[in-house]
Protein backbone atom coordinates (compact mmCIF):
# COMPACT_ATOMS: atom_id res chain seq x y z
CA UNK A 1 0.00 0.00 0.00
CA UNK A 2 1.14 3.55 -0.91
CA UNK A 3 1.72 5.77 1.81
CA UNK A 4 1.66 9.90 2.68
CA UNK A 5 3.39 11.15 5.54
CA UNK A 6 3.60 8.02 7.07
CA UNK A 7 -0.06 7.03 7.02
CA UNK A 8 -1.57 4.86 4.55
CA UNK A 9 -2.45 7.12 1.75
CA UNK A 10 -5.33 5.43 0.29
CA UNK A 11 -6.79 3.34 3.26
CA UNK A 12 -10.51 3.95 4.13
CA UNK A 13 -11.27 7.09 6.11
CA UNK A 14 -14.43 5.49 7.46
CA UNK A 15 -16.36 2.32 7.59
CA UNK A 16 -18.52 2.04 4.09
CA UNK A 17 -21.36 3.67 4.34
CA UNK A 18 -24.87 2.57 3.99
CA UNK A 19 -28.39 3.87 4.76
CA UNK A 20 -28.55 3.02 8.10
CA UNK A 21 -24.70 3.26 9.39
CA UNK A 22 -23.33 6.37 7.57
CA UNK A 23 -23.03 9.16 9.70
CA UNK A 24 -24.04 11.02 6.20
CA UNK A 25 -27.41 8.77 5.77
CA UNK A 26 -29.40 12.26 6.63
CA UNK A 27 -27.96 13.64 3.58
CA UNK A 28 -28.52 11.26 1.06
CA UNK A 29 -31.42 13.10 -0.56
CA UNK A 30 -31.95 13.48 -4.21
CA UNK A 31 -31.61 16.60 -4.72
CA UNK A 32 -27.68 16.08 -1.97
CA UNK A 33 -26.80 12.96 -4.60
CA UNK A 34 -27.00 15.00 -7.93
CA UNK A 35 -24.77 17.30 -6.44
CA UNK A 36 -22.30 15.10 -4.76
CA UNK A 37 -22.31 13.53 -8.93
CA UNK A 38 -22.15 16.97 -10.09
CA UNK A 39 -18.98 17.59 -7.71
CA UNK A 40 -17.59 14.76 -9.92
CA UNK A 41 -18.57 15.77 -13.06
CA UNK A 42 -16.93 18.82 -12.99
CA UNK A 43 -13.48 17.89 -12.13
CA UNK A 44 -13.78 14.77 -15.22
CA UNK A 45 -15.15 17.69 -17.30
CA UNK A 46 -12.12 20.05 -16.43
CA UNK A 47 -9.83 17.16 -17.24
CA UNK A 48 -11.18 15.80 -20.30
CA UNK A 49 -12.00 19.41 -21.76
CA UNK A 50 -8.45 20.76 -20.82
CA UNK A 51 -6.86 17.80 -22.32
CA UNK A 52 -8.75 17.81 -25.46
CA UNK A 53 -9.42 21.33 -26.50
CA UNK A 54 -6.61 23.56 -24.21
CA UNK A 55 -9.34 25.27 -21.84
CA UNK A 56 -11.74 24.79 -19.22
CA UNK A 57 -15.74 25.28 -18.70
CA UNK A 58 -17.50 28.17 -19.23
CA UNK A 59 -17.50 30.28 -15.96
CA UNK A 60 -22.20 30.31 -16.64
CA UNK A 61 -21.46 26.90 -16.36
CA UNK A 62 -19.45 26.51 -13.09
CA UNK A 63 -21.65 29.18 -10.62
CA UNK A 64 -23.60 27.88 -8.18
CA UNK A 65 -24.58 27.59 -4.38
CA UNK A 66 -21.35 27.51 -2.55
CA UNK A 67 -17.90 28.96 -2.87
CA UNK A 68 -16.54 28.91 -6.25
CA UNK A 69 -13.14 27.40 -6.30
CA UNK A 70 -10.48 27.60 -9.03
CA UNK A 71 -8.72 24.65 -11.32
CA UNK A 72 -5.10 24.26 -10.53
CA UNK A 73 -3.23 22.44 -14.00
CA UNK A 74 -4.48 21.18 -16.92
CA UNK A 75 -3.52 21.83 -20.58
CA UNK A 76 -3.61 20.19 -24.32
CA UNK A 77 -2.69 16.87 -24.55
CA UNK A 78 0.24 16.82 -27.55
CA UNK A 79 -1.52 14.12 -29.44
CA UNK A 80 -0.08 11.97 -31.97
CA UNK A 81 -2.69 9.21 -32.44
CA UNK A 82 -5.44 11.21 -34.78
CA UNK A 83 -8.12 8.00 -33.34
CA UNK A 84 -7.21 8.88 -29.61
CA UNK A 85 -7.54 12.41 -29.81
CA UNK A 86 -11.02 12.03 -31.58
CA UNK A 87 -12.01 9.66 -28.44
CA UNK A 88 -10.86 12.15 -25.99
CA UNK A 89 -12.47 15.05 -28.16
CA UNK A 90 -15.74 13.00 -27.65
CA UNK A 91 -15.71 12.12 -23.98
CA UNK A 92 -15.01 15.58 -23.30
CA UNK A 93 -17.89 17.33 -25.03
CA UNK A 94 -19.80 14.14 -23.31
CA UNK A 95 -18.32 15.20 -19.79
CA UNK A 96 -19.19 18.86 -20.40
CA UNK A 97 -22.99 17.62 -21.62
CA UNK A 98 -23.15 15.77 -18.28
CA UNK A 99 -22.23 19.08 -16.15
CA UNK A 100 -25.14 20.83 -17.92
CA UNK A 101 -27.32 17.75 -17.49
CA UNK A 102 -27.06 17.83 -13.63
CA UNK A 103 -27.15 21.92 -13.51
CA UNK A 104 -30.42 21.94 -15.39
CA UNK A 105 -31.77 19.12 -13.26
CA UNK A 106 -30.68 21.01 -9.92
CA UNK A 107 -31.75 24.08 -11.27
CA UNK A 108 -30.94 26.71 -7.98
CA UNK A 109 -30.04 24.43 -6.22
CA UNK A 110 -27.08 23.15 -8.60
CA UNK A 111 -23.54 23.57 -6.41
CA UNK A 112 -20.76 25.36 -7.52
CA UNK A 113 -17.41 24.20 -9.05
CA UNK A 114 -15.05 23.09 -6.08
CA UNK A 115 -11.57 23.99 -6.18
CA UNK A 116 -9.70 21.35 -8.02
CA UNK A 117 -6.43 20.23 -8.40
CA UNK A 118 -5.14 18.48 -11.82
CA UNK A 119 -1.19 18.86 -10.89
CA UNK A 120 -0.30 17.76 -7.30
CA UNK A 121 -2.91 15.07 -7.04
CA UNK A 122 -1.89 13.30 -9.82
CA UNK A 123 1.74 12.78 -8.68
CA UNK A 124 0.63 12.00 -4.81
CA UNK A 125 -1.96 9.31 -6.53
CA UNK A 126 1.02 7.99 -8.63
CA UNK A 127 3.80 8.09 -5.92
CA UNK A 128 1.46 6.29 -3.55
CA UNK A 129 0.51 3.57 -6.08
CA UNK A 130 4.00 3.05 -7.28
CA UNK A 131 3.60 4.23 -10.88
CA UNK A 132 6.72 6.55 -10.36
CA UNK A 133 9.21 6.59 -7.27
CA UNK A 134 9.40 9.38 -4.54
CA UNK A 135 10.90 11.77 -6.17
CA UNK A 136 9.45 12.10 -9.28
CA UNK A 137 6.35 13.95 -10.57
CA UNK A 138 3.57 12.74 -12.73
CA UNK A 139 2.27 14.98 -15.39
CA UNK A 140 -0.76 13.60 -17.13
CA UNK A 141 -0.99 16.16 -19.92
CA UNK A 142 2.48 15.43 -20.72
CA UNK A 143 1.93 12.12 -23.34
CA UNK A 144 -0.55 10.00 -24.26
CA UNK A 145 0.03 6.67 -22.27
CA UNK A 146 0.24 9.69 -18.96
CA UNK A 147 -3.08 10.94 -19.96
CA UNK A 148 -4.28 7.45 -20.20
CA UNK A 149 -3.32 6.03 -16.80
CA UNK A 150 -4.69 9.96 -15.22
CA UNK A 151 -7.99 9.07 -16.84
CA UNK A 152 -8.11 5.08 -15.81
CA UNK A 153 -7.93 7.20 -12.35
CA UNK A 154 -11.63 8.69 -12.91
CA UNK A 155 -13.29 6.41 -15.44
CA UNK A 156 -14.16 3.17 -13.24
CA UNK A 157 -14.89 5.20 -10.15
CA UNK A 158 -17.12 7.30 -11.62
CA UNK A 159 -19.52 4.27 -13.22
CA UNK A 160 -19.28 2.38 -9.49
CA UNK A 161 -20.74 5.74 -8.15
CA UNK A 162 -23.48 5.86 -10.20
CA UNK A 163 -24.28 2.36 -9.72
CA UNK A 164 -23.53 2.77 -5.74
CA UNK A 165 -26.10 5.91 -5.57
CA UNK A 166 -29.21 4.38 -7.07
CA UNK A 167 -30.32 2.67 -4.01
CA UNK A 168 -30.67 6.20 -2.63
CA UNK A 169 -32.18 7.55 -5.24
CA UNK A 170 -36.24 8.06 -4.61
CA UNK A 171 -37.27 10.38 -7.85
CA UNK A 172 -37.82 8.10 -11.12
CA UNK A 173 -37.19 10.82 -13.36
CA UNK A 174 -33.97 11.39 -11.59
CA UNK A 175 -32.80 7.41 -11.37
CA UNK A 176 -33.37 7.46 -14.85
CA UNK A 177 -31.26 10.18 -15.73
CA UNK A 178 -28.62 8.61 -13.35
CA UNK A 179 -28.92 5.39 -15.23
CA UNK A 180 -28.21 7.08 -18.16
CA UNK A 181 -25.21 8.67 -17.32
CA UNK A 182 -23.80 5.65 -15.65
CA UNK A 183 -24.34 4.13 -19.28
CA UNK A 184 -22.08 6.88 -20.60
CA UNK A 185 -19.53 6.21 -17.99
CA UNK A 186 -19.25 3.25 -18.52
CA UNK A 187 -18.70 3.44 -22.35
CA UNK A 188 -15.88 5.53 -21.66
CA UNK A 189 -14.62 3.35 -19.15
CA UNK A 190 -14.24 0.57 -21.41
CA UNK A 191 -12.83 2.55 -24.55
CA UNK A 192 -9.73 3.91 -21.79
CA UNK A 193 -9.30 0.20 -20.35
CA UNK A 194 -9.24 -0.85 -23.94
CA UNK A 195 -6.57 1.52 -24.73
CA UNK A 196 -4.20 0.97 -21.99
CA UNK A 197 -4.83 -2.60 -22.96
CA UNK A 198 -3.82 -2.30 -26.08
CA UNK A 199 -0.34 0.30 -25.22
CA UNK A 200 0.86 -2.45 -22.97
CA UNK A 201 0.06 -0.51 -19.76
CA UNK A 202 -1.57 -3.17 -18.01
CA UNK A 203 0.91 -2.60 -15.41
CA UNK A 204 0.98 0.46 -13.96
CA UNK A 205 -3.05 0.51 -14.30
CA UNK A 206 -2.55 -2.40 -12.26
CA UNK A 207 -0.90 -0.77 -9.64
CA UNK A 208 -4.00 2.22 -9.51
CA UNK A 209 -6.22 -0.77 -9.13
CA UNK A 210 -4.88 -1.89 -6.03
CA UNK A 211 -4.86 1.46 -4.79
CA UNK A 212 -8.62 2.01 -5.52
CA UNK A 213 -9.19 -1.36 -3.43
CA UNK A 214 -7.47 0.17 -0.52
CA UNK A 215 -8.90 3.27 -0.76
CA UNK A 216 -12.14 1.70 -1.11
CA UNK A 217 -11.79 -1.21 1.88
CA UNK A 218 -13.53 -3.71 -0.47
CA UNK A 219 -13.10 -5.96 -3.85
CA UNK A 220 -14.43 -3.94 -5.99
CA UNK A 221 -12.49 -3.46 -8.73
CA UNK A 222 -9.87 -5.42 -11.32
CA UNK A 223 -7.07 -4.73 -13.88
CA UNK A 224 -7.19 -4.17 -17.76
CA UNK A 225 -5.69 -8.25 -17.39
CA UNK A 226 -7.56 -11.10 -15.60
CA UNK A 227 -5.56 -14.50 -15.25
CA UNK A 228 -3.38 -13.56 -18.40
CA UNK A 229 -6.83 -12.52 -20.16
CA UNK A 230 -7.86 -9.13 -21.29
CA UNK A 231 -10.50 -7.98 -18.62
CA UNK A 232 -12.12 -5.05 -20.06
CA UNK A 233 -15.32 -4.96 -18.49
CA UNK A 234 -14.92 -5.46 -14.31
CA UNK A 235 -17.97 -7.18 -13.08
CA UNK A 236 -19.09 -9.06 -10.56
CA UNK A 237 -19.67 -13.01 -10.17
CA UNK A 238 -23.13 -11.87 -11.65
CA UNK A 239 -21.73 -10.21 -14.87
CA UNK A 240 -22.43 -6.72 -13.24
CA UNK A 241 -20.26 -3.39 -12.72
CA UNK A 242 -19.16 -2.79 -9.08
CA UNK A 243 -20.97 -0.27 -6.81
CA UNK A 244 -19.34 2.59 -4.70
CA UNK A 245 -21.46 4.02 -1.81
CA UNK A 246 -20.90 7.72 -1.11
CA UNK A 247 -18.26 6.99 1.22
CA UNK A 248 -16.10 4.86 -0.88
CA UNK A 249 -15.90 7.22 -3.87
CA UNK A 250 -14.74 10.13 -1.39
CA UNK A 251 -11.92 8.10 0.27
CA UNK A 252 -10.99 7.56 -3.40
CA UNK A 253 -10.64 11.15 -4.84
CA UNK A 254 -9.76 12.52 -1.50
CA UNK A 255 -6.33 10.24 -2.01
CA UNK A 256 -6.75 9.89 1.88
CA UNK A 257 -8.22 12.81 3.30
CA UNK A 258 -6.66 15.43 4.92
CA UNK A 259 -2.94 13.28 4.72
CA UNK A 260 -3.20 14.04 1.05
CA UNK A 261 -4.55 17.00 0.99
CA UNK A 262 -7.86 16.06 -0.34
CA UNK A 263 -6.27 15.10 -3.68
CA UNK A 264 -8.78 16.45 -6.13
CA UNK A 265 -10.38 18.49 -4.06
CA UNK A 266 -8.04 20.31 -1.98
CA UNK A 267 -10.89 22.15 0.02
CA UNK A 268 -13.28 19.19 -0.38
CA UNK A 269 -16.42 18.75 -2.63
CA UNK A 270 -19.36 21.61 -2.71
CA UNK A 271 -22.70 20.50 -1.05
CA UNK A 272 -23.82 18.54 1.90
CA UNK A 273 -22.14 14.94 0.66
CA UNK A 274 -18.35 16.28 1.37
Amino acid sequence: MGTFAGLPLFAPLARAATAEATPEAAALTDANILNFALNLEYLEAEFYVRAAFGKGLHIEDVIGVGGLGPVTGGRAVPFATPALQQFVNEIARDEYAHVKFLRKALGSAAVSRPTIDLTQSFTTAARAAGVIGPGQTFDPFADENSFLLAAYIFEDVGVTAYHGAAPFITNKDYLLAAAGILGTEAYHAAEIRTLIYQRGLAVPAEKITHLRINASGADDDQGVISDGQANIVPTDANGLVYARTPDQVLNIVYLGGAAGHFGFFPKRLNGAIN
